[in-house]
Order: structure tokens, then C-alpha cells, then sequence
């Protein structure tokens, strides 16, 4: 039985091809020029965006109570760098009195340096004045430290952590750690220090510090993992942050692009 065709020859299950191959090909040209046009800092500033906001290690410390607290981890926007790194502060408060946070630090994220197999790198920072930060996030705007006191008050650096975008197939979308030997360090009679930190596409963060001492045995940090940290429920809170370094949907979704063509 013959197939049906139009008035210029063409059969409906040909057609049907053409339609099914032009699709197929426009798609993966759209994947490959967005993965294309996502650049050293669309990345750096997708990393900004994820450690950024209010998250918890609840339902870890729920799981594992003898190993992991639940600790209220604090990142938002403070200052930008003249060629654009981006400076967040950051604390970290057990979650019955995050007005009292235990550890308190600078990040400058920025891309990786050109001769570093990596995308990009988050490096920590001490703070002169810790207490005049206590709580940065939670204030409104105009009773913060600005920008310019913000950069001034950027103290002795601590560590870097080089990230690279992971492999497909995986849950994360980028993961890396500090260079081997760590940096050092002399809390509770550690020599050194390590950190290791992945970022998942829901911008859930696994976090894992430790600290060794000149024998290479740990001192601080645990044991058994890294902490896991899920951004809080939406709230009033999130109004805070109003995304000072914006990402744009095309960035958010080229980079995404990226890591399924990535093999």
C-alpha cells in the first residue's frame, strides 16, 4: 500500500524524519553554544550563588547524633573585588543560637588561575574584627559593614579550595579540596588543616574540615564524613539576601548545559 504524500512529493513519514532529524540537531547546537558561551566567571559567580543562603545540617545530625550537630551555616554577599571576585562572609552557629557563631570567615571566590587544572577557587580569609560582623546576613543593609570596610577588614588568608566541575553522571556539579599538605594550623594542637567541598545542583553542600597534628593524626573535625548542608525552607529570610551578585537564568542554565555535554 502506497504512502500518503503532499502536493510536492513529499511522503508524511518522510517529512516526519526531516522534522525529528532538524530537531535533534538544533538542540545540540543550542547545548553547545551555551556551553560555549559560559565563561571562567559565569562559573565563579554560579559558585557565589550556591554557598549563598541560610542552610542546615538537620536531618545529618538526626541520622548520625553521636557524629554531626545540626549547625546553621550562613553565607551572603559582603563586597566585590575590583576585577571581580566576589568577597561573601560566612558563619557557622549551632542552630538553638545562631546569634553566637562559633566560626566566622571571609570567601573570595574567583576563577582558578589559567595553569590550575581547576574552575574555580574559593579561598578563606580571617576578619580583623570578628565581632563587628557577628550576624552580617541577618541586618539590614545600612547596619552592615560596607563594602569598602568590607575589603579593609579582610585579614591573613587561611585556606583554598580549587573546585572543578564533576564528571557526568555525578550528583554534584562541582567538588575539589585544598593542596595536599593542607595549610596550616593550630587549633586544639592541630599543625595543619584540609577541607573538602562539593556542590550539588540543589544547592545542597557537603563541607568536610579536619585538622592533623605534626604526626598526621587528626585532632578536630569528624571522622566519619563531611557535614551535609540543605538550604533552609523559604522564608522572609531569603528576602535578605535579594541576590546582590545576581545570576542570571541564561548562566544558571548554560552551566547546567555544560556538565551534560561534559564527559
Amino acid at each position: 500500500m502506497g504512502s500518503e504524500t503532499d502536493g510536492k512529493g513529499w511522503s508524511k513519514a518522510a517529512r516526519g524524519v526531516v522534522i525529528k532529524a532538524l530537531l535533534v540537531a538544533g538542540g545540540a547546537l543550542l547545548l553547545r553554544r551555551l556551553t560555549k558561551s559560559t565563561t571562567r566567571w559565569d562559573h565563579a559567580r554560579f559558585v557565589s550563588h550556591s554557598l549563598s543562603g541560610e542552610k542546615f545540617s538537620k536531618e545529618q545530625a538526626a541520622r548520625d547524633p553521636d557524629n554531626y550537630f545540626n549547625i546553621r551555616l550562613l553565607t551572603c554577599p559582603a563586597a566585590e573585588m575590583v576585577d571581580g571576585s566576589r568577597v561573601l562572609y560566612f558563619e557557622q552557629a549551632f542552630w538553638r543560637t545562631p546569634q553566637k557563631p562559633f566560626r566566622q570567615r571571609f570567601l573570595l571566590v574567583k576563577p582558578c588561575p589559567k595553569e590550575l587544572k581547576c574552575d574555580v577557587e574559593v579561598s578563606s580569609f580571617a576578619i580583623r574584627d570578628m565581632e563587628e560582623y557577628k550576624n552580617f546576613c541577618d541586618r539590614p543593609r545600612d547596619q552592615r559593614p560596607q563594602p569598602d570596610e568590607v575589603i579593609g577588614d579582610v585579614a591573613e588568608h587561611l585556606t583554598t579550595i580549587h573546585l572543578k566541575r564533576c564528571d557526568r553522571g555525578k550528583r554534584c556539579l562541582y567538588e575539589g579540596s585544598t593542596p595536599p599538605g593542607g595549610f596550616p594550623n593550630s587549633w586544639n594542637g592541630a599543625a595543619y588543616c584540609t577541607s573538602d567541598l562539593a556542590i550539588s545542583k540543589n544547592q545542597e553542600l557537603q563541607f568536610w574540615e579536619r585538622g592533623y597534628d605534626e604526626d598526621g593524626q587528626q585532632v578536630w573535625g569528624p571522622k566519619n564524613g563531611p557535614y551535609e548542608f540543605k538550604p533552609a525552607p523559604a522564608s522572609s529570610f531569603s528576602d535578605v539576601f535579594s541576590l546582590k551578585f545576581p545570576l542570571p537564568q541564561s548562566i544558571e542554565k548554560s552551566i547546567e548545559g555544560s556538565f551534560v555535554l561534559r564527559e
